[in-house]
């Protein structure tokens, strides 16, 4: 059984205004399957325990880290990314998860995320060996909602990123479109992972399934 374990904070990341990623030393990590997720633990000095999960964003052999998106009004995101500084310890479980997790392989991979739900999609694509073709699509409402943008950029795959809220050069304009994702789909064998809010997931997950791509091939992961 899997038991909480304390983590340090080692460095804190500004991904954006609103979003900070944490990098973790956990005592006794052996490494994660990309895509999977850590459960996070805050106790109030009255003993209220609050717990969230959160996605992992690095790599499998990497020091684990999570990408935490500001919720105001949330019990959690506002302190892991407004009150949070290197050397705090926080209470965390995992690595965890089963079915939103990429094990590596030849097979095509189409990766899809909207908003914050690109953060488990970073963990597959820092998984990726050359010989795994890759695709990137990420939307976000405008450039201080882009997370890893340089990284994006400088990805040696075929990206595409969308701002649903502002014009940017450089970037595509409004929704993702069906068809630019079913496009991408260059064989039925590809593996897709999706995530984000729940009418993007499912309307890409749609676009996906009439391009041809087997139900069981396609992982969603959805918030909100």
């Amino acid at each position: 059984m899997r038991s909480w374990r304390v983590a340090t904070v080692v460095e804190v990341v500004e991904e954006t205004p609103s979003a900070h990623s944490l990098v973790l030393d956990i005592p006794g990590w052996q490494g994660a399957v990309a895509g999977q997720h850590l459960d996070v633990r805050l106790t109030a000095p009255d003993g209220y325990q609050a717990s969230r999960s959160y996605s992992l964003a690095s790599g499998p052999r990497e020091a684990p880290m999570i990408t935490v998106q500001r919720v105001d009004d949330g019990e959690v995101s506002p302190y892991l990314v407004d009150g949070v500084e290197v050397g705090e310890q926080l209470e965390v479980l995992g690595p965890l998860g089963g079915y939103f997790v990429w094990h590596g392989g030849s097979a095509p991979v189409l990766l899809v995320g909207g908003g914050s739900g690109i953060v488990p999609l970073r963990s597959i694509w820092r998984a990726r060996s050359a010989a795994t073709p890759m695709r990137v699509f990420y939307s976000a409402r405008g450039m201080d909602r882009v997370l890893y943008g340089r990284e994006i950029e400088e990805l040696d795959v075929q990206t595409v990123v969308h701002l649903t809220r502002e014009r940017v050069d450089g970037y595509g304009y409004g929704r993702l479109d069906a068809a630019q994702v079913q496009a991408a789909i260059t064989t039925p064998e590809s593996d897709v992972y999706i995530c984000g809010p729940t009418v993007f997931v499912e309307s890409m997950a749609q676009a996906v399934l009439a391009a041809g791509v087997p139900a069981p091939q396609i992982r969603t992961e959805r918030f909100g």
